[in-house]
């Protein structure tokens, strides 16, 4: 009589063995939750999140219309007014999707914490699109609110609903991978900030937000087409107002091609656990 000698391994199965038998391919619960913790975070405090820059948002609009408002002519047949509001609407939506991932990797990094995001059971592609979803979530949020107090001011409407939705959340999109790209390199908040003020803001005065880009001076107006905050607000405002000043088809495109590729780097560093892991 013999006896079969089985071999065991004492090598742990890996994480896609693993989860493949308990969550299948997608750990859908994971990232439901991840996405729920996201949301939690910032409605727990909305009025910092939420109703703050919505006020800074009629803030601005009012300064700008009580300064300029009677000065400036109509703008491709808009009145000055309706032409600001889009971009402010835009910004304020762009600056929350961003702040959404980047103060929530950075918190956590400065905090020790970080370890909450690396020890569940999510692979690096559902950690980056629930980070994602939740400054996306954030942006609508915030520019939804925008939009509808802007209502009781302005005469403000949707010319064109999809369109508006599209860039709404193509314009989230990127700037919450660009937050998720800055809370994994920065160490402090310093670095977060700097990233703001020398990148992300020269690009956002000099996309159109306040003025006409046909009146800016040939060299700068040639740099406008390569800006993606240009395309974010130009097709934003062609959504509420019918008047654009760019290419909408291109736009469309260079916003989705850019989103595709900060998705890839995205998902690559996070793969690499670039200033995540020890």
């Amino acid at each position: 009589m013999t006896q079969t000698n089985q071999t065991t391994s004492s090598t742990p199965p890996t994480y896609h063995e693993w989860g493949s038998r308990q969550f299948g391919r997608i750990n859908w619960l994971g990232l439901w939750t991840l996405y729920r913790k996201e949301l939690r975070r910032f409605l727990k405090i909305w009025l910092q999140t939420l109703m703050a820059p919505i006020v800074n948002t009629l803030l601005f609009l009012t300064i700008f219309s009580l300064a300029l408002g009677d000065l400036r002519p109509a703008i491709g047949g808009v009145p000055y007014n309706l032409f600001l509001a889009p971009g402010l609407i835009m910004m304020a939506m762009v600056q929350n999707a961003f702040t959404n991932t980047s103060t929530a990797l950075l918190t956590a990094k400065v905090q020790g914490n970080v370890v909450d995001f690396l020890m569940p059971p999510l692979s690096s592609g559902e950690l980056n699109f629930g980070m994602i979803m939740g400054g996306l979530t954030r942006g609508l949020f915030v520019g939804g609110g925008a939009f509808c107090a802007m209502w009781f001011f302005l005469d403000v409407s949707i010319h064109h609903f999809w369109t508006a939705l599209f860039y709404a959340s193509i314009a989230s999109i990127l700037m919450a991978q660009v937050g998720l790209l800055g809370g994994i390199w920065a160490e402090k908040f310093d670095h977060l900030a700097t990233l703001g003020n020398f990148v992300i803001t020269p690009l956002a005065f000099l996309s159109g937000t306040f003025y006409s880009v046909q009146k800016l001076p040939p060299l700068v107006h040639t740099f406008t087409q390569y800006n993606p905050f240009f395309y974010m607000i130009d097709g934003f405002r062609y959504a509420l107002t019918d008047h654009s000043e760019g290419n909408l088809a291109f736009g469309a495109l260079f916003l989705t091609g850019l989103a595709i590729l900060l998705w890839g780097v995205c998902h690559f560093v996070l793969v690499k656990g670039y200033r995540l892991k020890p």
